[in-house]
């Protein structure tokens, strides 16, 4: 499944995106990067194939600048950061670009 380069003005949107029908019981994968940030860079198409040997599972890719208000709200501090949602809790997180543990997360957790 691709990737879906989302933008959240508000966690209001965010939690509205994630709380739809089509979402319930999917783990959804968000990827905060930046476009100046090199690890962010590095990972990039690795989440992309993780996303497209996962089709059981949403992917989204946030731009922290783009959506700082949601990134703020969901203590995104660091780049990149990755959530693991499900019916709209957070289930897990990983901060850094290690392609193996986010395998590993995404195995476990779906």
């Amino acid at each position: 499944m691709a990737v879906e380069n989302k933008h959240f003005a508000s966690e209001a949107a965010f939690q509205a995106e994630i709380a739809q029908d089509k979402y319930k019981d999917r783990l959804i994968v968000i990827d905060f990067t930046a476009s100046w940030c090199p690890p962010c860079q590095y990972i990039k198409p690795i989440f992309h194939r993780y996303a497209d040997e996962t089709p059981d599972a949403t992917f989204f890719q946030i731009d922290v600048d783009e959506s700082d208000e949601l990134s703020e709200a969901l203590g995104v501090s660091a780049m990149p950061t990755f959530q693991f949602w499900r019916n709209g809790v957070k289930v897990e997180a990983l901060t850094g670009a290690d392609k193996d543990k986010l395998k590993a997360l995404i195995a476990s957790l779906k």
